[in-house]
This record gives C-alpha cells, sequence and structure tokens, in this order.
C-alpha cells in the first residue's frame, strides 16, 4: 500500500512539535470519552430510551451534570485539536470548521434541552408543550455544532483525495454523510431518529480522533 500524507508535499518530514502534539492528544482523545460516556449513561440512566431520546436529553434530571460536563470537555477537547491540526494540517478550513465544532459542543452543555417524552421518570409522555430558550439555543448550538462537523469530514475528505489515499478519502466523506443523513432523519421526524443522529455524529467524531491520533504519532497521516 502506498504511504500517504496530509502533510504540505513541500514542508520537510520532521517530527511533531511537544506542544503540537499535546492538541493533537486531545483531539484523539474527544470522540472516545464522549463514546464511553455516553454509553455508560444510555446503560445505566432510569427510563433513558436510546430509540425515543436524543442523547442531549441526558442533560436533563438530577444526573444531568455528567451530560453537561461531557459536552463541555468534549468541546474543548476539540477546540484543542483544531489548534493542533491547524499545526499539522495544510489547509485553514479544516481546524477552523473544528474550532467552530468544539465551540458549537460547548454552547450546546451550557444550553440544555428540555425534559420530555418521559425522560427523566416522571415527565409526561410525547414532547413538551412550549419549548424553553434554552432548549431553542440548545437546538440552534447542536446544529451549528453537526454542520462544522459534516464539512470538516468533506475538508478532509478532500485532503486525502489529494494526497492519493481514496480509502481514506471515501471514510472522510462517508462520515460527513453521516452526520447530514442522521440530522435530517431526526428533524423529519424518523422513527428511531435518536438513534441514527447519535450514531452518525459519534462516527464521524470517532474518525476526526482517529486522524488527529494518527498525526499525533507519525507527524503525517498514512494508511
Amino acid at each position: 500500500m502506498t504511504a500517504t500524507s496530509l502533510t504540505s508535499p513541500t514542508a520537510p518530514t520532521s517530527p511533531v512539535a511537544s506542544s503540537t502534539r499535546t492538541l493533537l492528544a486531545a483531539g484523539a482523545v474527544a470522540a472516545p470519552l464522549w463514546t464511553a460516556v455516553n454509553l455508560a449513561q444510555v446503560l445505566t440512566r432510569e427510563g433513558f430510551d436510546i430509540v425515543r431520546h436524543p442523547l442531549s436529553q441526558l442533560s436533563t434530571g438530577s444526573l444531568g451534570w455528567v451530560q453537561v460536563a461531557d459536552f463541555l470537555v468534549v468541546g474543548a477537547l476539540v477546540i484543542a485539536g483544531s489548534y493542533g491540526l491547524r499545526r499539522a494540517v495544510p489547509g485553514r478550513w479544516l481546524p477552523r470548521l473544528l474550532l467552530v465544532n468544539g465551540i458549537g459542543m460547548i454552547l450546546a452543555g451550557i444550553f440544555r434541552m428540555d425534559a420530555g417524552d418521559g425522560f427523566p421518570v416522571g415527565t409526561p409522555a410525547g414532547p413538551p408543550a412550549t419549548m424553553s430558550w434554552h432548549a431553542g439555543l440548545h437546538m440552534a448550538s447542536g446544529s451549528i455544532a453537526f454542520i462544522a462537523l459534516a464539512a470538516a469530514c468533506f475538508v478532509l475528505g478532500r485532503h486525502f483525495s489529494r494526497a492519493g489515499a481514496p480509502g481514506s478519502a471515501v471514510a472522510s466523506f462517508l462520515a460527513g454523510v453521516a452526520v447530514i443523513a442522521g440530522n435530517g432523519w431526526t428533524m423529519s421526524g424518523g422513527q428511531g431518529g435518536s438513534v441514527t443522529l447519535a450514531v452518525g455524529v459519534t462516527s464521524a467524531m470517532l474518525w476526526v480522533s482517529a486522524v488527529a491520533f494518527r498525526l499525533r504519532r507519525r507527524g503525517s497521516v498514512t494508511w
């Protein structure tokens, strides 16, 4: 298999600076942490049903602080990773889009979603009669984060395509499509939309984290 790189073709190959490696490590940890914390809550929070309830609804109830912290910490890690990618990857759009993604996640943690559809336990079935202002801001922040994440995957796919790594390019494009498809299906009211959204977003985040990990380890992405 031919080795391909996301580093500039005119730049000398040299070890990644220690500070850059630290930032890339933050980006590499972001998605696995997000996945682990969400999975733990999905399996243990009483009354939560991933088929009916979006992950953001975990921010409600007495243990809602766990999901709020998840948004804030992972958002900060994504932002740190964006600065690492800014130093390690040619082009400006990938780090900028991931910066927006991280900021969107932090805002989604600050502005909580409303309780609804039986969660937390004791909440009436069905969606809330009215949407609170903070739930509206949560939805707006989440949408911005999703759009930025999908766009970042498409930009990453373009980088891989130019670097001669068609497999990684396709994986990047599919990750971006997964985010858009999951969000679109959820917004349309499709059955199990919370599942498709969670899978799409998590898959894209894991792919970006994998790229950050590879860059940290080798100084260039080779597959």
